[in-house]
């Protein structure tokens, strides 16, 4: 359910309700408007009665919310939701483009790259510093020295970065350096981490599971909403089929569909979903013509000696031609 404040209710008024929302067992979650505050109500299984809270000061009416993700769903929140980090916008305008290596491998390397995705007009440098890789035998990433050469493209470049966090326990330090946090497609349904991140300070990209319907991605991003952090970017990367041709299907039929129901903005990894670099960039257009606010694409300097997804990442001459066909 969502108490809708009126225009001119006053910060103790949206307060008393909140407080009011508390002693009925439940709690209140205020959500700010351009016109007005509703204050949702999470942690009811069944009706609430709502009379006590109509004639509260300052309240206008209550609307009873049919979803089961009540924060991420259109009926809270109207507006696609923005999200402001640093300098940079995603959602409801220029699409963002978050561009670098699978994982960071050296100081050069990263350097490098940082360097040929900042001159071509990426706003965000993504980069692995742990690796949730199949095989076990697979290069793991970094780890700690990872981030801290996330933290000098960011002193050197001014790029905002984004990296991964594999589980719970060390959210908490990728938090430490990292601008966006993301949250794998492994972890879609990881709800310890899923909560933890709820607790975080920082914007969470999180993506959709392998074989994950829209309404289990929207399901895990309420986790987080609920938890307490609401800037949260849903991210499409393709799903499994029965299709061979690339490494997932690439679902762009999502990104309407997300948008039909929820107020989040939409990223898509086009790098991810084909396992080709040669396909990358028509997926890329594609998904910006059906309204994606941002992609998330691999680009390594020399992707032949790639340690991580070399095949699907865009060299600087690919990368320099994606931006200028998106752009």
């Amino acid at each position: 359910m969502l108490v809708i404040m009126k225009n001119d209710a006053t910060e103790s008024q949206v307060e008393a309700v909140v407080r009011e929302i508390k002693r009925m067992g439940y709690r209140g979650i205020p959500i700010p408007g351009a016109l007005r505050t509703a204050v949702c109500i999470t942690g009811n299984e069944g009706p609430v009665d709502d009379s006590r809270l109509l004639s509260m000061s300052g309240v206008k009416e209550t609307v009873r919310v049919t979803k089961p993700y009540k924060l991420v769903s259109k009926e809270t929140r109207a507006q696609p939701t923005v999200i402001v980090v640093g300098q940079v916008a995603i959602g409801g305008g220029k699409p963002v483009v978050m561009a670098g290596p699978c994982a960071i491998e050296n100081e050069t390397q990263t350097l490098t790259i940082a360097r040929i995705v900042k001159e071509h007009g990426a706003q965000v440098f993504r980069g692995g510093a742990f690796k949730p890789r199949t095989s076990p035998y697979s290069f793991q990433g970094l780890g700690e020295e990872g981030l801290r050469l996330l933290k000098k493209v960011r002193e050197e470049t001014g790029l905002l970065v984004i990296t991964e966090a594999i589980d719970h326990t060390n959210l908490e330090l990728v938090e430490e350096y990292a601008d966006i946090i993301q949250i794998g497609a492994r972890n879609m349904q990881n709800y310890s981490i899923l909560r933890r991140a709820g607790r975080s300070t920082r914007p969470i990209l999180l993506k959709r599971g392998f074989a994950a319907t829209i309404e289990e991605l929207l399901m895990s991003a309420e986790y987080v909403m609920a938890a307490g952090n609401t800037d949260v970017i849903l991210c499409e990367r393709g799903i499994r089929t029965f299709a061979d041709v690339t490494r997932n299907t690439l679902d762009l039929s999502a990104i309407p569909s997300i948008k039909e129901l929820s107020h989040l903005p939409v990223v898509v990894d086009p790098s991810h979903a084909a396992g080709r670099s040669e396909y990358v960039i028509p997926l890329s257009r594609g998904a910006i013509a059906v309204g994606a606010d941002g992609l998330l694409v691999e680009v390594h300097h020399d992707p032949a000696h790639a340690l991580s997804d070399g095949r699907q990442s865009l060299d600087a001459e690919q990368f320099a031609s994606l931006m200028r066909q998106i752009t």
